[in-house]
Order: structure tokens, then C-alpha cells, then sequence
């Protein structure tokens, strides 16, 4: 890729060797052995046209830089690439979001595959959006999970933050989180926290709980972050009156987003919502040629 667009894609906070390895496997999967045979059969080699990436629908935009990088990939560098849009910013059916200019069979064998990435993250984003702006003002955020698609993950986590949701963890590396089956297997709550930090001491730790009581001792093993795991609004406002301020309060499961502010007005700092990734409908955008002359 082109060192502009790696630059943008380092400012969003990606990594642009981990980006190149996910464009250049999707576009492998795309183009197979024979590559785009019809535009090599169309097309003349020399010929050059200009594109316009255009949203189809109302939404939240994520996602320009790594399509622009499929277009850096596939065309060698040769496709010019003018942002006319921002991540995070709203568009209108309608809107150009970039124009490109470059070898035409380039253009054409790189839109689905850029497209597939645009369109996937700005609906996460979009999606994200709506949860976003129904907590506004409760002092809760919304997290997104570790239910993203396969080899999408730093892709479909950028988009909640375009969003403007927040990132929880990456994977089972950077938190580590105390579920029911290791609290069976351990023998409780505070031993399964305690063997934790023993082995990974420089780990945060998250403990879920289902109840006051196991949130009472969880906090009291030293617990400073607790998922609350399916519990009513009344469930939720009794945690909070009893541990509220000793650990960051998360709720999960069940959230609707027409019922999300009741839930993010009891008093708790974060509800996290697998749906933001498993469940977004992509925003619809499209590659259009300009007519030649």
C-alpha cells in the first residue's frame, strides 16, 4: 500500500501489515488462480477510467482506509484515491464518499472486495450509532465482544469505535474474564480471581457475577471490574447500591436497544452488546465508473 495510506490507517488505530494480510486474502479468495476474467477480457490493459465510491443508504461511514488499500493492493499502487468523506461521519444516500483514477480493470477487480470491507464496517458503525446515541446522557457506554467474524476482528472493533462505541478486550490475551465455567472449576469466585492474578499478574481481570451476593464477593476478593450477566434493571440498581464505586459495573445479555436506556440509567458504566458485530446489516455503498467522454 501507499505510504498515505498507511499513515491513515495507522491514525485510525490499524495496523497496516495486519490490514494488508486481511486485503490480500480476501482479494487471493476473490481472484483465485485465473483472476478477474472478465474485465481481462473486456477491458484493454491501458485503459483508465474514474470511480466514485457513492453511499446507496443514510449511515455512519467506517472503513475508508482499508478500502483504499484494496485498491492500493490490487492495482499495485497505480489507482489514485481522494477521500471525500470521514470515518465516523455521517452520510446521505447520495454522497460521494471518494473518487479513484487508475487502470479500469484494476477499479473493477478491486470493488467487491473493497466494498465488502466498506460496506460491513460502516453498518457496524452505523449499528453502533443507534446504541450510542439511545444511552446519551446516562453516563453508560457501549462495549462491543469477541462475537466478531473470523479474521475481522481489528476491522469490526474500528468500527465500533467509529461508531463511537468502545473496544472491550481483543481476545483472551488482554483481559482476562472469570465466567461461570471457571468459577466451577476453580471452586468459587474469589479463587478462581485469585488464581488469576497469581499467573498473570499484570492482566486485568474481569469476574462475572449473576447476583449481589457473588457481586459482594467478588469485590471483596479484590474484584475492580464486574460483568453482571443477564439481570433486570431492579437486579442491576440493587449492584450498584452495593458495590457501585469499589469496581466498574457491565451489563450484558438481553439488551435491546429499544429497552437500552432503562438499563444504562440504573447505574452501571457499560453495557456490552455482542449484536453490534454479529448482527449489523451492512450499509449499502457502490463503486460507479464516471461516463466517458
Amino acid at each position: 500500500m501507499t505510504p498515505e495510506t498507511a499513515a491513515e490507517l495507522a491514525v485510525a488505530g490499524l495496523d497496516p501489515v495486519a490490514v494488508t494480510t486481511i486485503v490480500t486474502n480476501a482479494l487471493a479468495e476473490d481472484l483465485g488462480e485465473a483472476g478477474d476474467v472478465t474485465s481481462a477480457a473486456t477491458i484493454p490493459a491501458e485503459q483508465t477510467d474514474t470511480a466514485e465510491l457513492v453511499a446507496r443508504a443514510d449511515g455512519v461511514l467506517a472503513g475508508l482506509a482499508v478500502a483504499r488499500a484494496v485498491f492500493d493492493v490490487a492495482s499495485s499502487r497505480t489507482i489514485r484515491f481522494s477521500d471525500k468523506a470521514h470515518d465516523g461521519s455521517h452520510v446521505v444516500r447520495g454522497d460521494v464518499l471518494a473518487v479513484l483514477n487508475g487502470p479500469t480493470r484494476a477499479l473493477l477487480t478491486a470493488e467487491r472486495t473493497a466494498l465488502n470491507l466498506l460496506c460491513r464496517m460502516s453498518g457496524v458503525a452505523t449499528h453502533t450509532r443507534a446504541w450510542a446515541d439511545a444511552l446519551a446522557g446516562t453516563g453508560a457506554t457501549v462495549l462491543d465482544t469477541r462475537k466478531t467474524t473470523p479474521g475481522l476482528r481489528i476491522l469490526e472493533k474500528y468500527a465500533v469505535r467509529a461508531g463511537g462505541g468502545t473496544n472491550k478486550r481483543m481476545g483472551l490475551y488482554d483481559v482476562a474474564m472469570v465466567k461461570d465455567n471457571h468459577k466451577l472449576a476453580a471452586g468459587g469466585v474469589a479463587a478462581a480471581y485469585h488464581r488469576v492474578v497469581s499467573a498473570f499478574p499484570n492482566v486485568p481481570v474481569q469476574v462475572e457475577v449473576t447476583t449481589v451476593a457473588e457481586a459482594v464477593e467478588a469485590v471483596e476478593a479484590g474484584a475492580t471490574f464486574l460483568l453482571l450477566d443477564n439481570m433486570t434493571p431492579e437486579l442491576l440498581r440493587e449492584v450498584v447500591a452495593a458495590v457501585g464505586g469499589r469496581a466498574e459495573l457491565e451489563a450484558t445479555g438481553g439488551l435491546t436497544l429499544a429497552h437500552v436506556r432503562e438499563y444504562g440509567e440504573t447505574g452501571v458504566d457499560y453495557l456490552s452488546v455482542g449484536a453490534l458485530t454479529h448482527s449489523s446489516p451492512i450499509l449499502d455503498i457502490a463503486l460507479d465508473l464516471r461516463p466517458r467522454a
